[in-house]
């Protein structure tokens, strides 16, 4: 169910709310005859019904549990119900109120999180506060799931840095483009990229775009390709444009530019921490770098990263632009109409 949230509500946590119905008994009294013998069977059944859910929705709107509780009727009777909450209720005030004091308020007598929020403004303070209150709290369940779902949020909050996913297709033989010396717009003959991905492949990369909060490419990917970078194949937010610029020789008329997200533009010479550190400072949890092989290469060199997805299309150019020589494992995640998708995760 927070899954739901997953390209509106970054950089906040996605999260979701489950109100369950507890401890309710229905006995029923059977009578029937076998040759001219009366039995009497009495039936016990228990019920856990789940009466509201909700999640967080979007960016500075209302958290899961209030969405999850809000539907509710003002009389409806909280003394036998559990919440369970995949991340740790709010005790703080930002763009909502804490959402410990509204579980404190209607009066609910337990509360399963999946895990504990790492952010310095939570941090088990909404634990704590529920527990002081005599609410009984179960930390913990399926915390690994509750990690994996938010691993992007985790990751700026515990390693004070965005989660990195190096994306990039390649033909069978390893070729990343064509070579291609002029760029659009100089009169220059073969300007256009190869294309390596197919409709569907294409339609998943605009999902890695909504799902991260940023996207990265250097300076030679935004000369030769002048993308725009945007999230046109598939629901969500367009991500912030980040440009490895040194030399600043990306002018202002090209998309990257234009008005569909904002852009950021690096142009000092720190390597990739530094980056990283540019965009741990504006609250970026998460970047997508489609990047081509110079940008690439210098960050596996680095080894700062997380997520490697790599598509490999069963075509073969001969010479190009190479890409990034890694081990990709020996059998493939997905095989969509014959481009094999493989996706390796650092550490």
């Amino acid at each position: 169910m927070a899954r739901k949230g997953a390209y509106y509500v970054a950089p906040n946590p996605m999260v979701g709310a489950v109100l369950v119905k507890n401890t309710e008994y229905r006995v029923q009294n059977t009578e029937y005859r076998v040759q001219n013998t009366e039995y009497r069977v009495q039936n016990t059944e228990y019920r856990d019904k789940i009466v509201s859910e909700g999640w967080h929705m979007r960016y500075g709107g209302p958290h899961a549990e209030v969405n999850c509780l809000r539907p509710l009727p003002d009389d409806f009777d909280y003394s036998d119900t559990t919440l369970y909450v995949s991340l740790e209720p709010c005790s703080h005030w930002g763009k909502t109120p804490p959402c410990a004091d509204l579980i404190i308020r209607k009066g609910i007598p337990r509360v399963v999180v999946g895990m504990q929020d790492p952010n310095p403004l939570v941090s088990g303070q909404g634990i704590a506060r529920l527990r002081a209150h005599g609410i009984e709290v179960v930390v913990g369940v399926l915390e690994a799931e509750c990690r994996e779902l938010n691993k992007r949020f985790l990751c700026l909050q515990e390693k004070h840095r965005p989660y990195v996913i190096l994306k990039w297709a390649e033909t069978a033989d390893g070729y990343m483009d064509y070579k291609r010396e002029s760029v659009p717009g100089d009169g220059g003959e073969n300007t256009k990229p190869l294309v390596i991905s197919n409709k569907v492949t294409k339609q998943l990369v605009h999902q890695m775009r909504a799902e991260n909060m940023a996207i990265l490419v250097g300076s030679g990917t935004a000369l030769k390709d002048n993308p725009r970078l945007a999230t046109t194949h598939w629901i969500g937010r367009n991500p912030i444009r980040v440009l490895l610029d040194r030399r600043g020789r990306v002018g202002s008329s090209y998309r990257l530019f234009n008005d569909d997200a904002e852009t950021l533009v690096y142009r000092g010479d720190g390597g990739w921490p530094e980056v990283l550190r540019m965009l741990a400072e504006r609250n970026i949890h998460s970047v997508l770098v489609e990047g081509g092989p110079t940008v690439l290469n210098a960050i596996l060199a680095d080894g700062t990263w997380d997520e490697m997805h790599v598509e490999v299309a069963p075509v073969r150019i001969g010479d190009g632009v190479k890409a990034p020589e890694v081990t990709l494992p020996k059998e493939a995640e997905e095989e969509i109409e014959g481009n094999r998708l493989y996706c390796v995760k650092n550490g």
